[in-house]
């Protein structure tokens, strides 16, 4: 068998993986412990995000005729990369923070929905919360106004209930003497 057919398997993989995929970014992963190399794949991978070693000749090819083909400037030395079909700021955001405690992993370059970052866009990228977290966000400050509003009318609801069973029981008194001098005469 020649090379190329031997590598053309490895370049198809990679091609499936980054087909529909919102978001490519590009590591430089020398010198992280095996122990931190085993956190970080943990990490992404419980995103959903797929994260791969390979040859940068292998990522050049496979990038041909696509978005993340702006990434063949930053391909030299060994790399890996973090892909995400789904959140397209999941892959930045884990490995930026996994690179504050990891100082070995250092972030080169990313194409985010066909936007290409560099490493210190990435990092400031990385800041926005997850689409999920953002909803959630959304949700709770549209429901702050018919909580607190719920809120009101409740305790207006608990003093008005009070205040009509205080001259209830102070008018059964009265209207109970008024009987009593007419039974009397």
């Amino acid at each position: 068998m020649a090379k190329v057919e031997l590598k053309q398997p490895v370049v198809q993989a990679i091609v499936n993986d980054i087909e529909g995929a919102q978001s490519i970014v590009l590591v430089d992963y020398r010198g992280l412990t095996v122990a931190e190399d085993t956190a970080l794949r943990k990490q992404l991978r419980e995103a959903g995000v797929v994260y791969k070693v390979c040859k940068n000749t292998m990522m050049k090819r496979a990038f041909e005729g696509t978005d993340f083909a702006q990434l063949d400037e930053y391909l030299d030395g060994p790399n890996a990369i973090a892909i995400s079909k789904d959140d397209a700021t999941a892959p930045a955001r884990i490995l930026a923070k996994f690179a504050k405690d990891a100082k070995a992993l250092e972030l080169k370059a990313g194409v985010v929905e066909g936007q290409k970052y560099d490493a210190a866009a990435l990092a400031e990228l990385a800041k926005i919360p997850s689409r999920e977290e953002l909803l959630s966000r959304l949700l709770g400050s549209m429901q702050s106004p018919i909580t607190n509003l719920a809120r009101v009318l409740n305790q207006i609801a608990e003093k008005g209930g009070a205040a009509e069973c205080t001259p209830a029981t102070e008018e059964a008194p009265a209207e109970a003497a008024a009987e009593t001098p007419a039974t009397e005469e």
